[in-house]
């Protein structure tokens, strides 16, 4: 029987196991990111080509992992996590240093961040952890696995990156989260337990300020109290971004005509403060139009997940889906002044490469969850 060419694309659609929901969803608002990039570059064509060659390697990324059954990321789930650790390693012995913080490894063809591929690696090796058993997982896994985020996050905390390391610890928290770990601390709770648990808190506070904190993250913290008390210093990125947001309005200023942003008074204005741009440029409509579509990505990430059949695929993507949203909150709550400042880009509209590429191969497992079958013999494990 010959097929019709709808009836092609339908087939090469399927065998490149692409989620069409969620795929329109990414091209929707990767488009709305570069058009958004082209007007606060100054209408920068060279920045605007490098971003949609950072587009087109990530979409690559993304279809390449797709084609990967998630089971087989849980059976090499121990060997992905001692690769970076080992990277790690490499890193605070021979990392290559930039504005004070030695981060990257560079092999001479390529330079990059081995914390970004922890961003994945982390969540898989945890989710692949706690499946092992029935959920909610037993004392023993709970306890394998807490030790395992923990040396991670002191690992990139002492390069240093607070910001990655703590949403590091927070995506495998997360997997601890949706295991069932919180409902039994809910359930069995009482007034010895709260007390406890805010000790341990109060306590892991005490010993971050006064021993892990480096005096430019404290100074961090310290202005987010108090803007105005160094208004030319720490405190001017977030004044400067208050301003474009609030006079922003209901429409905006329009594309090209941010006064914040055009005249440079707005500091990153294509990187980790591009969402005053938005706000400024495209007002509250404009926000709320990137809030949708934000929204139904994580809808859509969601539904995926919860229907998938075994429970390391649950546990993965729905992890995957609340570190998406944590790097929007992050992000959001940084520039609108409710949030120290810390490196973290808005998804899929923030200008960079590394960062995009580790975002889309999430979005590359999700899909592989969402079309691969799982084997009998995991079905129900």
């Amino acid at each position: 029987m010959t097929r019709t060419p709808l009836g092609k694309i339908r087939h090469f659609w399927h065998y490149f196991k692409m989620d069409t929901p969620l795929f329109l969803l990414l091209v929707g608002i990767s488009s709305f990111g570069l058009m958004v990039l082209y007007s606060a570059s100054a209408a920068s064509t060279t920045l605007l080509y490098k971003q949609i060659t950072h587009f087109v390697l990530a979409f690559s990324t993304m279809l390449v992992i797709a084609q990967i059954p998630p089971y087989l990321f849980r059976r090499y789930s121990p060997y992905l996590m001692l690769f970076g650790i080992f990277l790690l390693i490499l890193v605070l012995l021979f990392g290559s240093s930039s504005g004070g913080a030695q981060r990257w490894l560079d092999l001479g063809f390529v330079r990059f961040q081995p914390s970004e591929l922890m961003k994945v690696i982390v969540p898989i090796a945890i989710a692949s952890i706690l499946s092992e058993k029935t959920l909610p997982p037993k004392p023993l896994p709970i306890l394998i696995s807490i030790i395992s985020i923990v040396a991670i996050v002191l690992l990139i905390a002492k390069q240093p990156d607070l910001g990655t390391s703590l949403l590091i610890g927070a995506s495998g928290v997360y997997v601890l989260f949706f295991s069932g770990i919180r409902i039994q601390l809910i359930k069995h709770n009482n007034w010895l337990n709260l007390s406890l648990i805010a000790s341990i808190i109060g306590a892991g506070g005490y010993i971050a300020w006064n021993y892990l904190l480096m005096a430019y993250q404290k100074k961090r913290i310290l202005t987010l109290i108090d803007p105005s008390s160094d208004p030319l210093g720490s405190g001017y990125h977030i004044l400067q971004s208050k301003i474009a947001i609030g006079s922003g309005g209901l429409l905006g200023k329009g594309i090209e005509q941010g006064s914040q942003s055009q005249l440079n008074f707005l500091p990153e204005h294509t990187t980790d403060f591009i969402f005053a741009v938005i706000a400024e440029e495209l007002g509250f409509i404009g926000v709320l139009l990137l809030f949708c579509i934000y929204g139904l990505i994580i809808y859509r990430c969601f539904v995926i997940s919860f229907e998938s059949e075994d429970t390391f695929s649950k546990l993965l993507g729905a992890s995957l889906t609340l570190i998406f949203f944590t790097y929007i909150f992050v992000n959001i709550g940084m520039v609108s002044g409710l949030l120290p400042v810390v490196g973290v880009p808005l998804p899929l509209i923030s200008y960079g490469g590394s960062s995009l590429i580790t975002l889309m191969a999430s979005f590359g497992i999700i899909m592989s969850i969402r079309k691969h079958k799982t084997p009998s013999y995991l079905s129900k494990l």
